[in-house]
């Protein structure tokens, strides 16, 4: 597919100058914010960024690092991004309507929320961390924006810390903290590497799952994390959120339409994005038509909408 307008970026600066009308076949460079060190967001950004590059002609997306979905919502209001993935929850303000200047391409997977510890841990349920050094993931993160609303409606009073995933997993190893929250996909990275060295328990969130419910009408739902999730880690209850892939406003429609398209006919190849088995992306086969159109109340880019439409004719 061939697209007319192009999203402009300037090489030195980095930021998006401008959405305008250039020759057929001419080249628009593009940012992706991702995430931490050990979080799903890392790598899945990345097997986005590959496959838009490569499928969409003219197009090149290099990946950004960073706290994840906070961190991914300011900078692409800043312009220091053109794409970025995030947390519904922590895109849905209190009114119930989205950051202006924004717009979702598609919804992409679910993410749960885990509470995890060691299995010799005195913590047996939520309330156990009363006082506890407790990781509430990076700043700016969305597991930061969706632990510090389970411990506000507990009300549980901890000892806060905020490390990436890799960090809290390695934290924990070490003793230096009780227990870390990590919002992200099943399995991931830097629990799946903790369970697989040292045995580990996660702690039940349905209650939590519940209260947020409640107190949050839209982004969550009660969920499951399954037995063969992690190493030795019995099936344990929690909270679902969902994550979308988030574009400015500015970006071009037929842009948004090509990278829609390449993302909901290339999910197999993202699944595969790992040179072998252990690099495979479990969280992509959740990609899919019928559930990438539901994004709550955060409006479709004009483009991703288009190619939606279309798909139904």
């Amino acid at each position: 597919m061939r697209f007319g307008r192009r999203a402009v970026l300037l090489a030195a600066g980095g930021s998006l100058v401008a959405c305008s009308r250039q020759p057929e076949g001419s080249e628009v460079h593009l940012r992706l914010a991702t995430g931490p060190a050990g979080a799903v967001y890392r790598r899945i950004g990345g097997a986005l960024a590959d496959h838009i590059s490569e499928q969409v002609p003219g197009a090149t997306v290099t990946t950004v690092p960073s706290g994840a979905s906070t961190d991914n919502i300011r900078m692409l209001r800043a312009g220091d991004v053109h794409l970025g993935l995030t947390s519904l929850d922590a895109l849905i303000e209190a009114d119930g309507s989205a950051p202006r200047g924004l717009s979702a391409i598609c919804r992409l997977y679910d993410s749960h929320l885990h509470l995890v510890v060691m299995a010799g841990s005195a913590i047996d349920e939520f309330q156990d961390l009363e006082g506890r050094r407790l990781s509430l993931g990076a700043h700016d993160s969305g597991t930061e924006f969706t632990a510090l609303r389970v411990l506000r409606l507990g009300p549980v009073t901890v000892d806060r810390r905020h490390l990436s995933q890799a960090e809290s997993a390695a934290a924990l190893r070490d003793g230096s903290i009780d227990a870390m929250f990590s919002l992200t996909g099943v399995p991931t990275p830097a629990i799946t590497e903790l369970a697989q060295r040292h045995p580990i328990r996660l702690i039940p969130l349905d209650v939590q799952a519940g209260g947020l419910f409640t107190a949050y009408p839209g982004p969550y739902a009660p969920a499951m994390i399954h037995a063969t999730a992690y190493a030795g880690v019995p099936a344990t209850r929690t909270v679902a959120v969902p994550n979308v892939l988030l574009a400015r406003d500015d970006l071009p429609d037929d842009l948004v339409y090509a990278i829609t398209d390449t993302v909901f006919t290339h999910t197999g190849a993202i699944t595969s994005a790992g040179r072998d088995d252990a690099e495979t992306l479990p969280e992509a086969w959740q990609i899919n038509v019928r559930t990438g159109i539901s994004t709550a109340s955060v409006p479709l880019h004009p483009g991703a909408a288009a190619w939606f439409r279309d798909r139904k004719r």
